[in-house]
């Protein structure tokens, strides 16, 4: 179920509760008059099985809720109630695959900001990769992908083309576009660093090193993976299963070939810099690709539970028509 905290003007109030009460997934609905105030208005409280929330949540927003109002969601964990039980069961569906559209654009707006913690994560990642590309660990390798925060800017970049938010987009292709320079420049330092402190060998070549020189070696299978976790990330990312997200990020490259990049330019080793330079740019077009595709069948989907409800009546209840006019994206 998803918790929704609703501030309503007070003129469209009436029709807020009338949509509501005729939703049989909706429950526990509570109305507080003239509580809010600012913006000013009524409160309206209630929860929704989560398979039909974001269809819910678009009906609001044609009352103009979100413009004039506020509409805050939780997630609930748990709950004891016949009544909560019933309105799941009225939901087509199973809240385990159901999307909450909302959420995801939450998420993947926070996550897409190039600030400072980003960069230092980004850096730090590198850092970790290249000490692991250094000594040849693969544990190493795999916590630099863990560290590695670049996911959120792809998964940010997938969710823009797919529902076309343009601002979402470029600060997605910002991020990206800074994040991985700043890291590879760091590796790059940290190796002249690592030469004339002795740390590592002037002949030194990723390459030659049997646990890590898939870095630099990318082949078929290095698309294929990439592709499996985009769409395990983005599957992770609309079903609100963070732990599958650990493994998505163990399986690409991302940070490692970035890494091997400012390393092998340090030590001049270019046939390693093609090489890693090509693994990054296969691990990134997988991932984009196959995580669009993704969303795209999630999103038809949702417009198919979407065209059920605009049928069912319940709208009519508050007045809105049975096909409301399409924008052509939903911001």
């Amino acid at each position: 179920m998803v918790h929704l905290r609703i501030v309503v003007p007070a003129d469209r109030c009436q029709k807020v509760l009338d949509l509501l009460e005729a939703a049989p997934s909706t429950t526990n609905l509570v109305f507080l008059a003239g509580a809010a105030r600012q913006p000013k208005g009524d409160v309206v409280l209630c929860d929704i099985a989560r398979e039909e929330a974001s269809v819910l949540i678009e009906d609001l927003k044609e009352l103009g809720i979100g413009r004039d109002g506020s509409i805050a969601l939780e997630q609930i964990d748990s709950q004891i109630s016949e009544a909560a039980r019933k309105a799941e069961r009225a939901a087509r569906g199973m809240p385990s695959d159901a999307v909450v559209w909302e959420e995801v654009e939450a998420r993947t707006s926070e996550t897409t900001e190039l600030g400072g913690n980003f960069l230092f994560f980004m850096v730090l990642a590198c850092l970790i990769a290249s000490v692991g590309i250094f000594t040849g660990s693969p544990i190493l390798i795999i916590g630099a992908m863990v560290v590695g925060p670049e996911f959120g800017p792809l998964a940010g970049l997938c969710v823009a083309l797919v529902e076309r938010r343009r601002s979402v987009g470029l600060r997605s292709l910002a991020a990206l576009a800074v994040g991985f320079p700043v890291g590879i420049t760091a590796a790059f330092l940290f190796t002249l660093f690592c030469i004339a402190t002795g740390l590592v060998d002037e002949g030194f070549k990723s390459i030659q090193n049997p646990l890590t020189r898939f870095i630099a070696e990318p082949d078929t299978f290095s698309f294929i993976v990439a592709a499996f976790a985009g769409a395990a990330g983005m599957l992770s990312l609309t079903s609100a299963k963070s732990g599958a997200l650990v493994g998505v990020l163990i399986s690409v490259t991302t940070i490692p070939a970035a890494a091997n990049i400012g390393v092998a330019a340090a030590l001049g080793n270019w046939d390693d810099w093609v090489g890693a330079m090509t693994q990054l740019s296969v691990n990134l077009s997988a991932i984009v690709l196959a995580g669009v595709a993704t969303l795209y069948v999630e999103r038809l989907l949702f417009e198919r539970r979407r065209l059920r409800h605009l049928a069912d009546g319940t709208r009519a209840a508050a007045g809105l028509p049975a096909a409301p006019e399409r924008s052509g994206s939903r911001r």
